[in-house]
């Protein structure tokens, strides 16, 4: 499957790399390396990249389908760990998104993957809480956006 887009008939063509398409519950961030090596090593190099797409739809992480992504004109990193220290010199604009509080956050997480996704779910928000303070991950945002609502 290939990854790009054009942005409104503007001619200018944009990539949107997921981490949720990476992580698991038990990898959260240290699958980092697969995401330089076929993607981000190979877009600096005027290659495309590749990586395989992890497939959450049995409920479990399973590898999924290959991902193809021809060189953008911009790359756009979604989700926990994106703006991380490591790849920060790299970045043009780090956006935080404060999406509420732990609890409506939780309540959210579950009412969108299940009930019983919820101790997992918590745990990730652990995971992220401490995370995100070792990294200064909010801190090193250029902007804040406050998000509110479902």
């Amino acid at each position: 499957m290939k990854a790009v887009t054009e942005l409104a008939g503007r001619g200018v063509r944009a990539a949107l790399v997921s981490t949720d398409e990476f992580a698991t519950w038990e990898e959260p961030v240290s699958w980092w390396p697969r995401l330089e090596t076929g993607v981000l090593e190979p877009l600096r190099a005027g290659a495309p990249g590749v990586y395989r797409r992890v497939d959450w739809s049995s409920g479990v992480p399973l590898p999924g389908e290959e991902i193809e992504i021809d060189v953008p004109d911009v790359l756009v990193l979604e989700g926990v760990s994106s703006g991380r220290a490591r790849i920060r010199p790299s970045l043009s604009l780090l956006v935080w998104l404060d999406g509420g509080s732990e609890t409506e956050l939780l309540d959210r997480g579950a009412g969108r993957d299940g009930e019983e996704s919820r101790a997992e779910l918590r745990r990730w928000q652990l995971f992220e809480r401490g995370w995100f303070a070792v990294d200064g991950t909010r801190t090193a945002a250029d902007h804040v956006v406050h998000a509110s609502g479902p």
